[in-house]
């Protein structure tokens, strides 16, 4: 640091006081009784001020009022305050006009603005007042000492008073004191002078008031900034009505020390010559620190990083805030009064006892070293940061003391102290470690102007005289220079033999070892030296003169290779031997070998080279700049030596640097470093051209022509390529090249009139090109004239272009069978299958005609050709087959599927179609297709090996058929709203389904609505017994919620029933005459004669029927022929006997028998015993069936292998109907009423659908026609004494055996 004096004056009497106006521009002193007025840029004395009559005591401007957002409208403007030995105080204006006047009862000592409120302080021998614009009066306060300095916090909030009698008090801005520090000298240390500490907090905060407009926004951001302590005070200066805040005692809570200590440090000077700092607590910092003279003035320096004093020793010095002596600025002939700092600047002002003025600048020169990446500086001129350039990491080491110099090297740093040489060394060899510890300390003052730091040695330089010292400080050796040394430098080597270069003033260069006594003289030149660096082999040596020239030598030959101007600082790059750069005139040159400097700005000085980074010293500080090394690259290309470029490259360049690189290596043919550009920049497409190119290499290629076409070709220059093919006897590739890249019309120049097949080639990628490109009817055009058709087909087949698919098909020859089957697959896709039938005709491809009828379902064609070619029989009836049961025609899918032999396929289609209607609860269907299920199994039963197989199955899908069309009106009784079926029928369903259901129940079937069915109908019908018991059974099943309520009910009410049932309810077996329970435990056959009751199809009342067998030898044929004679049988002849006695006259009925009498096995009175085990068959006899009528007879006509049924009526007056198809029976004996089917459709037999018969179609029906069914199933039948019956309305039924009294819609 040094003080440069800039002006200097001189008054008539002692200057008192200094203040400079906020912006620095003008300086007010207190000088004699006159205030005088200076520019601050020249000295010149602008306007002395007369206001007061005795000495001016103290003098204090107020903060610039645009900072002041709340007293800027009283103020309109800047002021001053001055203070006088006349007890006045008076307001001065920034016109130097005075505009107010108020007084004490003593000489004013000193005076003070408020920073942020503009409030004034002046304080006299007994008493301080506090006057702000607001007030109308001043507020005094008593002191119990004098009091000679004070000053406020730069929040406003506090004012410090430094008094006489060694006492500081510290008051709030009503002026009540808050804390109150006693010093040990007491009135022996007067209280001299005081200063707050600027803190950067409130500079922060000073600065975003000059920017923001609105003030509450301001202060309550602040507020959250501010220790807590200073807040009410905050919101009392806006006018609140808060009151302040008592100050904490202190205690052991924790506390965030370091934010008072950096924005609210109080430093005092007494006149016990001593220094110290205290918080805003009182809590000392430190210990005093000795002045060993009277300071007369303390004031801070820039933004509180030093401190400046004056006094009794007659100049001005320069401590750090934290107390150190670092020097002085300036010297006088008498006691220094009054120093402050000009605002925002590095100036200080000084004024002194015998009148004189002297304005000085500081300059601070740079402390620092440098080792490659490493670069230590003095902060703060006590403390030593180490920067690490290309990380930016740091790392600070307080010495506490002033730093004279800075040395490093490797992992060494040296540090000199005023007293002693503090040597640092790293704590590990990592490159990245940045934490020092203290190896070593040299306690001796030591004089020099350069410091070196070796691995085991310093270096002092002092003029022309080098000194080695070993870390413990003992002198080892010295060289003794001609001339005086103006730059050294390491320039590495082994520990304890490094070797060191030294420039002179008179030119001479010398490269010392440092275990060596003798120097050796690398060279001598004309020009004093100014700075120095050696290249990283040690060939080279460039040096910078005087006269700002960087001259660089060739150290074996001493010869001067090139020279250039405007260079005040040089360095090699250490990574590259030809590359060095320097800087001079506010550019940085750079220079690759003997190529022309590249040039570019930059300010400071060069202090390293590494790589692509350059090290640059600016004012204060050193930063690495990136600098792409792409000038000296391009200049090593223009020369072709792409080795160098490379390595040069290696150094920092752009990816599109790299890629120039590449390309010219390329082109150079130097593949290894074009190959090595090209991975650096992730080109996989011209890696792989490299590395076909090596291959070829490998192999024995050697024609650098066909490598440089390659290249060119890959680099889009074609036409060089193409010639370069051509040079080299390789038109093809230059032909490939061409049409590759579609550029047909340089193909076809090139090619002239060669041969017709490169011609079609030619064509063909142009086509394919065309097709790229999409115009695909000049691809469809190009392809046929080059014969391309299956290509040219499949455009015409994607585009559906119909016309051209025709005309192409036609065209071709039918020897060409791929084009033309891919025309018919076009054709047949586009919907139009005329046209690909054509095409398959003329193919002669019977078998895809045959698929292609199929697949548009042209059955007719199909049938046509399946008659002339039998051999495609399964080819369309399989398909067609599938096609009508997807379109619900199942018999003829089935019919379909028997005439290919595709019987499996069939019972398939008809099971998963059963399963489907069960779960979907379509139960009439499932009963229909059951049945067609169980006749299709019966027709697959004429296969002796399937006979019994297919017969168990036809019985099983039998009695399905039979459970799911009886459970269909209980499923719709139970879910529909309203009931379409009679109590009675429903009765009768509910019985036969509960003794027919097997032990595991079918799919779909529940029996608790079976149950909850029959148990309402039997309550119903007064079948009280029965209606019990289901619902017992009830009990014992799931039941689901909307069943529970009406159960639990009809479970409650059953008990108030008797506990029988009806009598007309109980069925009566017909064989032989017995009453059957209604729950019979044996199922559906009679408890006495094991006879199976025959129920009706549409009442399930049990019908006068009795199946009777033939007896053997009796075929079906012969049956029938004996019933259709008819053999009449006489009459009985019953006579009446009377006889008399004396008591009592009996009329006796004589029964004669007839021709048949007993044989008779329907009316002959059998001997059945109650409760048999066995079940009896009626046989019946060829007499027996010549007795029978046809009316009588009912015959089930059932296909082989099953046998014919035969049923005889035992009621004959009562009709019963019969469907020849299903062979279900109706009829109910004893009816004679007739049922309307609008309201009592009856159930439908399981041999047709249930939709259209609801409906009312009978006879005429589809369904019906389609299953054969020559009787209606649903009619309207009238049951008449067969005596009245009208043989006009009667019609015979076709079937020979079938009722003949029956009406028929």
């Amino acid at each position: 640091m040094r003080a440069v004096l800039t002006w200097r004056d001189k008054a008539e009497h002692c200057i008192n006081d200094i203040a400079f106006k906020p912006d620095g521009t003008q300086l007010i002193l207190a000088a004699g009784s006159r205030l005088l007025v200076y520019d601050t840029s020249d000295g010149t004395l602008l306007q002395p001020l007369k206001g007061h009559k005795d000495t001016v005591y103290c003098v204090a401007y107020a903060k610039d009022g645009k900072r002041l957002l709340w007293v800027s409208i009283l103020y309109n403007g800047k002021r001053f305050a001055s203070g006088s030995a006349d007890k006045s105080v008076i307001i001065w204006t920034s016109k130097l006009e005075g505009i107010l006047k108020y007084t004490h009862n003593d000489a004013i000592q000193c005076v003070s603005y408020n920073p942020i409120t503009h409030q004034l302080a002046s304080c006299s021998s007994s008493d301080f007042g506090l006057w702000s614009p607001e007030q109308k009066s001043v507020s005094k306060h008593k002191s119990s000492s004098k009091i000679i300095c004070c000053s406020w916090t730069n929040d406003g909030q506090y004012l410090a008073l430094g008094m006489f009698n060694g006492i500081i008090s510290i008051r709030n801005k009503n002026g009540e004191e808050k804390v109150k520090i006693e010093r040990p000298g007491g009135s022996l240390s007067p209280i001299w002078s005081i200063c707050w500490n600027p803190s950067s907090r409130w500079e922060s905060f000073w600065m975003n008031r000059e920017n923001e407009d609105a003030e509450d926004v301001i202060v309550n951001r602040y507020i959250q900034e501010i220790p807590s302590t200073l807040k009410s005070a905050v919101y009392s200066s806006q006018g609140s009505e808060a009151e302040e805040e008592e100050p904490e005692e202190e205690d052991d809570s924790p506390r965030d020390d370091n934010l008072e200590e950096r924005n609210d440090i109080l430093a005092v000077a007494d006149w016990g010559q001593k220094v110290s700092f205290y918080q805003l607590s009182g809590k000392q910092i430190g210990k005093d620190r000795a002045l060993n003279f009277d300071p007369c003035c303390i004031s801070y320096f820039t933004k509180g990083e030093y401190i400046l004093l004056g006094g009794s020793d007659k100049q001005v010095s320069l401590f750090t805030k934290d107390g150190v002596r670092l020097g002085t600025v300036g010297e006088q002939n008498s006691w220094v009064w009054t120093c402050q700092a000009k605002p925002d600047s590095n100036y200080v002002v000084v004024g002194c006892q015998d009148g004189t003025i002297s304005f000085y600048q500081l300059i601070f020169s740079t402390v620092h070293g440098l080792y490659k990446d490493r670069y230590a500086y003095r902060d703060s001129m006590t403390d030593v940061i180490v920067q690490h350039l290309i990380t930016e990491q740091k790392v600070r080491i307080k010495c506490k003391e002033l730093v004279k110099k800075i040395a490093i090297y490797r992992n060494r740093l040296a540090i000199q102290l005023p007293e002693k040489i503090l040597i640092y060394e790293l704590y590990s060899e990592d490159s990245s470690d940045m934490h020092y510890r203290v190896k070593e300390k040299i306690i001796k003052k030591f004089e020099c102007n350069l410091l070196v730091v070796c691995a085991n040695h310093i270096i002092l330089c002092q003029e022309k005289r080098l000194q080695c010292l070993s870390f413990s400080g003992v002198k080892e050796r010295e060289w003794q220079m001609e001339s005086l040394i103006r730059y050294i430098k390491v320039i590495g080597g082994p520990p304890g033999r490094e070797g060191l270069l030294v420039g002179l003033k008179n030119g001479q260069i010398l490269k010392i070892f440092v275990d060596n006594l003798f120097a050796i003289v690398l060279l001598k030149q004309a020009t004093a030296v100014r700075c120095l660096d050696m290249s990283a082999s040690r060939k080279k040596l460039a040096v910078v003169d005087e006269n700002d020239t960087c001259l660089v030598y060739d150290i074996d030959t001493k010869e001067l290779l090139f020279q250039e101007p405007n260079a005040n600082s040089v360095a090699w790059n250490t990574q590259c031997e030809d590359m060095l750069c320097f800087s001079g005139g506010g550019y940085l040159n750079i220079k690759a070998s003997t190529f022309p400097v590249h040039r570019q700005k930059l300010q400071g000085f060069v202090v390293g080279y590494n790589g692509s980074k350059i090290f640059c010293l600016h004012v204060f500080s050193i930063s690495a700049v990136e600098v792409p090394q792409s000038a000296p690259m391009y200049q090593y290309l223009d020369r072709k030596l792409f080795k160098e470029a490379y390595q040069i490259a290696c150094l920092g360049v752009t990816d599109t640097d790299w890629r120039e690189l590449a390309m010219e290596a390329l082109e150079g043919l130097d593949f290894e470093t074009a190959k090595k550009a090209f991975i650096r920049v992730q080109d996989l497409r011209y890696l792989e051209l490299i590395s076909s190119i090596e291959e070829r290499k490998k192999r024995g290629e050697t024609n650098n022509d066909l490598f440089l076409a390659d290249v060119f070709s890959y680099q889009g220059k074609f036409h060089e390529a193409a010639k370069l093919y051509k040079r080299s006897g390789h038109e093809n590739l230059a032909l490939e090249m061409y049409t590759d890249l579609c550029m047909f019309e340089y193909a076809k120049d090139f090619l002239g009139s060669g041969d017709p097949k490169e011609t079609k080639m030619l064509i063909t990628k142009q086509a394919d090109w065309a097709r790229n490109i999409k115009e695909p009817k000049a691809a469809v055009e190009m392809y046929i004239s080059a014969g391309e058709h299956v290509k040219a087909i499949e455009i015409c087949g994607d585009h559906g272009w119909v016309d051209m698919l025709i005309d192409i098909a036609r065209k071709l020859d039918k020897a060409e069978r791929e084009p033309l089957l891919l025309c018919a697959t076009y054709l047949k896709k586009l919907d139009s299958p005329g046209y690909a039938a054509e095409t398959y005709l003329k193919m002669g491809d019977l078998k895809a005609l045959v698929q292609l009828h199929v697949e548009t379902q042209r059955w007719d064609e199909a049938f046509a050709l399946g008659e002339k070619h039998p051999e495609f029989k399964d080819d369309i009836y399989v398909p067609y087959a599938q096609w009508l049961a997807e379109n619900d025609r199942f018999e003829e899918a089935q019919k379909a599927f028997h005439k290919a032999g595709r019987q499996r396929e069939a019972v398939q289609v008809l099971e998963q179609l059963t399963n489907n209607a069960v779960a979907e609860s379509r139960f009439n269907d499932a009963a229909y297709y059951y049945w067609m299920l169980s006749m299709q199994c019966l027709d697959i039963a004429q296969d002796p090996a399937q006979k019994d197989t297919m017969l168990g199955k036809f019985y099983h899908f039998q009695r399905l058929a039979e459970l799911y069309h009886g459970y269909h009106a209980i499923h719709r009784h139970t879910e529909d709203p309203f009931s379409v079926h009679r109590p009675e029928t429903l009765f009768n369903i509910s019985r036969f389904l509960l003794h027919s259901l097997p032990k595991d129940t079918p799919s779909g079937i529940s029996k608790v609505k079976i149950l909850f069915t029959l148990a309402k109908q039997s309550k119903a019908l007064g079948a009280y017994r029965l209606a019990r018991h289901a619902y017992d059974k009830l009990r014992g099943l799931y039941i689901p919620a909307r069943f529970q309520k009406s159960i639990e009910l009809g479970t409650l009410t059953i008990r108030a029933k008797p506990f029988h049932d009806s009598e007309e309810l109980v069925p009566l077996c017909y064989r032989c005459s017995t009453n059957n329970p209604l729950l019979n435990n044996l199922g559906n056959v009679c408890i006495n004669c094991r006879q199976p009751f025959i129920f009706s199809a549409s009442s399930y009342d049990v019908l006068h029927l009795v199946e009777f067998y033939l007896e053997e030898g009796i075929t079906d044929e012969e049956a029938i022929s004996l019933i259709d004679l008819e053999v009449l049988r006489p009459k009985r002849d019953d006579r009446q006997l009377e006889i008399a006695n004396n008591s009592s006259q009996i009329l006796r009925l004589v029964e004669t028998k007839d021709s048949m009498g007993d044989e008779d096995p329907f009316t002959a009175k059998l001997s059945f015993e109650q409760g048999g085990s066995e079940f009896v068959p009626v046989v019946v006899s060829r007499l027996v069936l010549r007795s029978m009528s046809r009316r009588d007879v009912l015959i089930k006509r059932w296909p082989p292998p099953l046998r014919w049924q035969y049923f005889r009526s035992l009621l004959p007056d009562a009709s019963i109907t019969m469907c020849p198809s299903c062979f279900q029976v109706g009829g109910h004996p004893g009816s004679s009423c007739v049922l309307l089917l609008a309201t009592f459709p009856l159930p439908t037999c399981p041999s047709g659908r249930r939709g259209p018969w609801e409906e009312g179609h009978i006879h005429g029906s589809k369904l019906g026609q389609r299953l054969g069914c020559p009787l209606p199933l649903l009619a309207f039948r009238v049951h008449l004494k067969r005596t009245s019956l009208d043989p006009a309305l009667s019609t015979s039924s076709p079937n020979p055996g079938g009722p003949a009294s029956v009406m028929c819609l």
